[in-house]
């Protein structure tokens, strides 16, 4: 028998699964798995920042739809790689962390780079932590964390391997034996159930469909987009799902797009599939989820089902075996009663161009450019099939406006954690992902400057995103806050007014453009998306406007 190291082992297994990229920075304690992966042609995208390494990880599993795969050094890289496992978990993202830590055998010594616990501190923010303490289990042991990641709910793992684990020998056959049992099959619902569902959706005159990330976490946007065709029942989505909705004839935007309708126009039957109840729904307030409507809550975490709201039904499923349900039972009635949902479905359509008119309306220019000018420039510049991520929280907000109207395959956004920062890292993992796919970025100033060095992480690994900055040299959000609770006269610590970032871009090997009409917006993107390399558009834009969902996250109507 031949002997071979735990990161030869580990390779091996990673390859098996189906693993085609990783993402981290190198450090001597997980260098084996480096050199494992040199000699079986695994690529690393070594980021700047381990944090960066956990947010494309992220970013690659939300475009693939599969494990992402993120290496931690020990220590401090660790400890920068926590923000990415708290932001997987609360957006239930399948990312496998791989943490070096310190030899086993010098535990407890004051060593370097250990004597802290990784597996207790990943522990609140991952579905499953363990470490590894002998090189002869991280077979059995990387198969379970695979299977946990990838069961639905999906979720972050940390597997945590001490350097003498990795660098430890057994006896192995050639090759090495591929985990065991990786295939996940999604729990599918009780046959009773799903003709109650379909029963309630037929009989409503409007119904709406509301999809949630688990939609695109489980690979169900084509299903999705059969069914509401099948059925021809208006589809909404939050942002995570919205790509899923890109091509359908019955696609009507962002959720909160449903906001203002009367009582009596409101949707009578809401199917919220893969979504929770929180912020993007308003949480229990049925301003956008209407009391009266009939409810079918559907997503693979029972304690989910009706945690804000009451809903008439709770099923526990997977969302792409109870769609192929849904319609495999519409089939054998033959098919759905063609009801008549033209009135509604125009009714709905006039309600949110009154929306965008009203957002228009409010509209107040200055010298700099309007950031919703910005963003519909953006919007209309969006390629076909394209994936969109966006940063910082008045740029997310305002990119909302316009973003459904984009025919992008992801748009990849804030999460239940907030984190500002994260985009650069996300567009990476996404532009690794899906090389031959367009990939912008819409970021704020404030958020870009957390990761201004994956320009040059972008440049060496040959990945032409291409980051478009609404600057305008504040911390916006917290600054409003700060203006419209406390005064002018108490605003602190939020200017940005400083700096050049197109020219950051181009000292980094990267294309950069600044624009400072927003006749040239549109000219840009065209130009860098052109270029075929890594590209930062500086935009400047007005700080005043405050985008009609910030005034809703600050207590108030959108208008």
């Amino acid at each position: 028998m031949a002997l071979i190291s735990g990161g030869e082992i580990l390779v091996r297994a990673l390859v098996a699964a189906g693993v085609e990229t990783l993402f981290g920075i190198n450090g001597a304690h997980v260098d084996g798995i480096y050199q494992a992966a040199l000699d079986h042609g695994l690529p690393v995208v070594d980021t700047r920042h381990e944090m960066n390494a956990g947010h494309a990880a992220e970013g690659y599993a939300r475009v693939r739809n599969s494990l992402g795969v993120a290496v931690l050094t020990a220590g401090g890289g660790f400890t920068n790689g926590l923000t990415s496992m708290a932001n997987a978990h609360l957006d239930r993202t399948p990312v496998l962390y791989l943490a070096g830590s310190g030899p086993l055998r010098d535990d407890q010594t004051n060593t370097l780079q250990a004597g802290i616990d990784q597996v207790a501190m990943a522990a609140p923010v991952t579905k499953w932590a363990h470490r590894v303490t002998r090189t002869d289990l991280i077979e059995r042991l990387l198969a379970r964390a695979i299977r946990t990641a990838l069961a639905g709910p999906r979720g972050p793992v940390l597997l945590d391997v001490p350097w003498d684990v990795l660098a430890g020998e057994i006896e192995a056959a050639e090759p090495a034996r591929p985990p065991a049992g990786l295939s996940v099959h999604a729990a599918a619902a009780d046959p009773g159930a799903v003709s109650a569902m379909c029963g309630i959706l037929l009989q409503a005159r409007r119904p709406v469909i509301l999809a949630g990330s688990e939609v695109v976490r489980a690979g169900a946007g084509a299903a999705l987009r059969r069914f509401a065709q099948e059925t021809d029942i208006p589809l909404l989505a939050d942002y995570e799902a919205l790509g899923a909705l890109t091509g359908s004839p019955l696609n009507f935007g962002l959720i909160q797009s449903l906001f203002g309708l009367d009582t009596d126009a409101a949707p009578d039957a809401v199917l919220m599939l893969g979504l929770r109840f929180g912020l993007t729904t308003q949480h229990g307030s049925g301003k956008l989820v209407p009391r009266t409507a009939r409810i079918i809550h559907a997503d693979p975490a029972a304690a989910e089902l009706g945690s804000l709201q009451e809903v008439e039904m709770s099923v526990v499923a997977d969302p792409m075996p109870l769609l192929g349900q849904l319609s495999d039972t519409l089939a054998a009635c033959g098919g759905a009663p063609r009801q008549d949902r033209s009135g509604w479905k125009k009714q709905l359509r006039a309600h949110i161009e009154r929306r965008a008119a009203a957002v228009a309306a409010q509209l107040k220019r200055d010298t700099r450019i309007h950031p919703y000018d910005a963003v519909r420039a953006i919007a209309g510049c969006v390629p076909e099939g394209a994936v969109v991520v966006a940063d910082g929280a008045l740029t997310y907000l305002w990119l909302s406006e316009t973003i459904p109207d984009a025919p992008a395959s992801s748009y990849l956004c804030h999460g239940y954690l907030g984190s500002m920062g994260v985009g650069m890292g996300i567009a990476v993992g996404a532009q690794a992902a899906a090389r031959g796919t367009t990939v912008i970025l819409v970021t704020g100033d404030g958020s870009l400057g957390y990761s201004l060095g994956e320009f040059d992480t972008m440049v060496r690994a040959g990945l032409p995103v291409v980051v478009v900055v609404l600057n305008n040299r504040a911390w916006g959000a917290t600054l409003h806050a700060q203006e419209l609770t406390l005064g002018s006269s108490r605003i602190v610590s939020n200017r940005l007014e400083n700096g050049d970032y197109s020219a950051v871009a181009k000292g980094l090997g990267a294309a950069g453009f600044s624009v400072t009409r927003i006749g040239d917006l549109a000219p840009a993107i065209r130009e860098a998306l052109a270029c075929h390399r890594p590209a930062c558009i500086d935009v400047q834009v007005s700080l005043d406007p405050v985008p009609p969902e910030e005034r809703v996250i600050m207590g108030g109507s959108p208008f």
